[in-house]
């Protein structure tokens, strides 16, 4: 198979994300996306560490949208509407670009400062979102857990089928979406609660 002129690395991206999006991420081998690129799998070692520098680039790529994506829906807003808005985001990021989404579920690697700085700046997102609900540090990480467990198993169960009953999922996802808000204003009660009894 001959080599496609012009071949770069966006370009290779750009066919490892249709990749991923469409078959999911564990289908992703050197050999299936030299073939989507009609080129010998050796060549894409001129670009890429293999197969684990591919799914790194890909976690990257993904994260940086991700801050992109949160950063422009929590912009101007505040308490719940800037939680409804990060909540919502994530979701849609994640059934747009479902293979992309599973690259960033991986926590960065320790020895990879610019995958952690990626990673953090994602993170940062949330905590500002949560600021309205004065949470400690650790609360507010605890949120994002949580906000990433609901988006995750949400779209998890719809993408697989597993909503198979004749209800609207999302109004589902809404519903999850009021039980966090509840939490979060059970949080902030709590808080208001102690400070009173301290006074």
């Amino acid at each position: 198979m001959a080599a496609r002129v012009g071949l770069d690395h966006e370009m290779i991206m750009q066919a490892a994300v249709k990749l991923v999006d469409e078959r999911g991420l564990e289908q992703l081998t050197m050999a299936t996306l030299a073939a989507q690129l009609n080129v010998r799998t050796p060549t894409l070692y001129h670009y890429f560490d293999g197969l684990t520098g591919i799914r790194r680039a890909l976690a990257l790529l993904g994260l940086r949208e991700m801050t992109g994506l949160l950063g422009r829906a929590v912009m101007g807003k505040s308490g719940d509407a800037a939680i409804i808005a990060l909540v919502s985001a994530l979701r849609d990021f994640a059934c747009e670009h479902p293979g992309l989404y599973e690259a960033t579920s991986h926590a960065p690697e320790e020895a990879d400062p610019q995958w952690q700085t990626a990673g953090r700046e994602v993170v940062d997102i949330g905590v500002r979102a949560l600021s309205a609900y004065e949470l400690t540090l650790d609360d507010a990480l605890h949120t994002i857990r949580i906000i990433r467990s609901i988006v995750h198993g949400w779209v998890t169960l719809n993408t697989a089928g597993g909503f198979a009953l004749p209800l609207d999922v999302d109004e589902t996802f809404r519903r999850l979406v009021d039980v966090l808000l509840l939490y979060l204003h059970t949080q902030l009660l709590h808080k208001e609660e102690t400070c009173s009894c301290v006074v």
